[in-house]
């Protein structure tokens, strides 16, 4: 499908007037950066080569080919590809998404929801017959089956704390401590340690550590050498990231790396 035909469906789509789910494949050989936009349709963002990060107001989603990121109508979000990326998006009617998730999550993408996925993708927003629509069905039903995945970063709502995330979010590699970003917020070291635990659901050490650990993601993807990352995430040698990056995944950024590419 084109971007010119797809834009006509979803217009379409969005009178009321063309099918209710639309499914688009595309290729990119460079970075593809959508900024924070907000649409009436449902959207559920896959790959099948590739890393991809998907942000919205409450959180950030580095998402590899296994999985996919379902954003519910009306939510603001973005996106990001890092390296080559095969991807699809899905987008699915208002109207039909009220059994799907109410919060923006990540899911593991099945079998059957990939199939289901890259059939839809052929369809050219062309109407929805019996047939297409028993695959539409399938396709919405896998994604409202699918128990969301804990691969996310959520954001604090106070303005204060999303201040501190941010600015983190922006310099990975700022080395200040707790009492430090407390005063840069202008709020109590107790206060920043109990409020950021109760927002996001990790102490502000454990979010800052998964924190580098997706932008190291990121950055592997990217094709970025290994002693660039661990430097530009503020670690004072190659060693400390790769053991960092072995407790969290089991394996070191390298053998990470590879076993994305076998897998895509």
């Amino acid at each position: 499908m084109t971007a010119s035909t797809l834009a006509d469906t979803l217009a379409r789509l969005r009178r009321g007037a063309g099918p209710w789910l639309v499914a688009h494949a595309s290729v990119e050989r460079t970075t593809r950066v959508t900024p924070p936009h907000r649409h009436a349709e449902g959207q559920l963002f896959g790959a099948a080569r590739g890393v991809l990060t998907v942000g919205t107001d409450a959180g950030l989603w580095v998402v590899p080919a296994s999985h996919a990121v379902w954003v519910p109508p009306q939510h603001r979000h973005s996106l990001r590809s890092h390296g080559a990326f095969d991807g699809s998006s899905v987008y699915v009617a208002e109207r039909a998404c009220a059994a799907l998730p109410a919060a923006a999550c990540a899911i593991r993408c099945s079998g059957l929801l990939r199939a289901a996925i890259a059939r839809a993708a052929t369809w050219d927003g062309q109407a929805l017959d019996a047939a297409r629509q028993r695959v539409a069905d399938v396709l919405v039903d896998e994604i409202r089956a699918a128990p969301p995945e804990p691969l996310g970063l959520p954001l604090p709502a106070d303005p204060r704390l999303m201040r501190i995330a941010r600015a983190l979010l922006d310099d990975l590699a700022d080395s200040r401590g707790l009492a430090e970003w407390a005063g840069f917020g202008a709020l109590s070291a107790r206060t920043l340690s109990r409020r950021f635990a109760a927002e996001t659901g990790f102490t502000f050490a454990d979010w800052r550590q998964r924190a580098r650990l997706m932008r190291a993601v990121e950055m592997l993807a990217a094709g970025t050498p290994v002693t660039t990352i661990a430097l530009g995430l503020g670690y004072d040698n190659v060693s400390a990231f790769i053991a960092m990056f072995r407790r969290a995944h089991g394996v070191t950024p390298a053998r990470y790396i590879a076993s994305r590419s076998a897998h895509d």
